[in-house]
């Protein structure tokens, strides 16, 4: 088909100069088809981009029919070349630094560029406001900062003329959750923990532990958390809180499509006028009156530090993740946000996380793309109110090697210490059998 209609093309142009043409044409006759995302209505305006291609003879060099009216639907309806990329299952993040730059984080660790750019910054611009606008979302001189989304599983954050060079056109990150559900047995075999590390973070907190996963972005602390609130038992209620976007997918079904778990799942709205907004302290003040045996937020950022503790100390099991550099280094930033809310003493406001979380699990990517969780640790509270932060689990790196041209890093996973009197007295009281609790007491070193 490809060489019969390049054959009888009498027209072959410049892709930009069709796409200009063909806009037209369409917006003039056909401007509700793009206005709207049925299937239906997707295939009746490629059937009129490809009768107009041929009535009109119009080709492109090196593109058939098909990839013509695809290229051009995509760029008219669609998000460009941008749009390939988005729906993939193999891809974390794309990061657009200018129009003419662009790379892809895939799954693997790997960051490469793409052959594709934008025509221009203006092109860039208008792709991206097409983005935004799924989510309500407008870019321009007056908000040159936006944070939207384009599904509950892909989030945008564009920075736009103002606060960076005209000629860049825009800058974006679009950071997209993968679809795949991963199961304990795949992050054994990517080495993210050992299968002791991994029982023992989801059967803590099954047993009424609360516990904050903490690291940098893209360290694997939401794939993890994601996980673990995944193994907690059917018949016991969960409310998650997200910022904007939703990445869990908690909700389990049978083969007959019955929903056989207990979960609710919430996101924060932002609202021009305050009094409309619904941050994530409204959903778990919120979140406390609707029963929850458990309860995740997503990522403490702020204020909700504060609110967040208060429900650990309140006898829920609390997930949560926050952005620090090490465990320790956890409790402290917790302090910081919790002092956004209120201005307590630091001491008292320490007393109080390390009380609320008592487990902490510090996830970090490696030089060499491979992501671990480099550390657990308990606090334990001594019979005089003191703190000591004990390493439970650690992955030390022995060495770094090239291996076929590229760095890897090799290192083995420990188990320090044991759990403490006083969790394994917990433990037991929340009904952990007695059995599993052994299996904590024991000390084997995972390679």
């Amino acid at each position: 088909m490809s060489g019969v209609f390049l054959e009888s093309a009498k027209n072959i142009r410049d892709f930009s100069d069709i796409l200009h043409e063909v806009q037209e044409y369409i917006s003039g006759k056909y401007a509700i088809l793009i206005s709207h995302d049925s299937e239906k209505q997707k295939e009746q305006m490629k059937s009129y981009i490809t009768k107009y291609l041929m009535d009109y003879s119009l080709a492109v060099e090196d593109m058939n029919l098909d990839e013509l009216v695809e290229t051009l639907y995509s760029e008219m309806a669609e998000y460009s070349f941008l749009t390939k990329y988005l729906f993939r299952s193999d891809i974390e993040e794309i990061n657009i630094n200018a129009w003419n730059d662009i790379k892809v984080t895939y799954s693997n660790g790997e960051i490469l560029p793409i052959k594709e750019t934008f025509n221009s910054p203006r092109h860039a611009i208008d792709v991206i406001r097409r983005l935004l606008h799924k989510s309500g979302m407008i870019l321009d001189q007056s908000q040159p900062i936006v944070v939207g989304h384009l599904s509950e599983r892909i989030r945008i954050t564009v920075l736009g003329q103002g606060v960076i060079d005209p000629a860049i056109g825009v800058a974006v990150s679009i950071r997209i959750v993968n679809p795949k559900k991963l199961v304990k047995e795949d992050f054994i075999r990517q080495n993210t923990a050992s299968e002791e590390m991994l029982d023992f973070l989801s059967l803590a907190h099954r047993y009424g532990e609360s516990l904050c996963i903490t690291g940098a972005t893209s360290s694997g602390k939401t794939t993890l958390m994601s996980w673990i609130l995944s193994t907690l038992p059917d018949n016991k209620r969960l409310y998650t809180i997200e910022n904007g976007t939703r990445e869990f997918n908690l909700v389990k079904k049978n083969e007959k499509g019955e929903v056989i778990n207990n979960v609710i799942h919430t996101v924060t709205r932002h609202s021009d006028d305050p009094k409309q907004n619904i941050t994530m302290v409204k959903l778990l003040e919120t979140g406390l009156t609707v029963n929850p045996d458990y309860i995740c937020v997503a990522e403490m950022k702020s204020e909700e530090a504060f609110f967040a503790q208060e429900s650990a100390r309140t006898g829920h099991g609390v997930t949560t993740t926050i952005h620090a550099s090490s465990c320790i280094a956890t409790y402290y930033r917790m302090v910081t946000l919790c002092k956004q809310r209120y201005d307590m003493d630091e001491r008292t406001l320490y007393n109080l996380v390390t009380e609320a979380f008592p487990i902490v699990a510090f996830s970090k990517k490696l030089e060499d793309n491979s992501r671990h969780i480099m550390e657990i640790t308990e606090c334990e509270i001594k019979e005089d109110g003191s703190r000591e932060i004990r390493t439970l689990y650690k992955f030390n790196v022995t060495d770094n090697a090239l291996v076929d041209g590229k760095l890897k890093i090799i290192g083995k996973y420990e188990k320090i210490n044991d759990i403490s009197s006083s969790l394994e007295k917990r433990l037991l009281e929340n009904g952990m059998p007695s059995s599993l609790l052994k299996g904590f007491k024991r000390g084997d070193t995972h390679e």
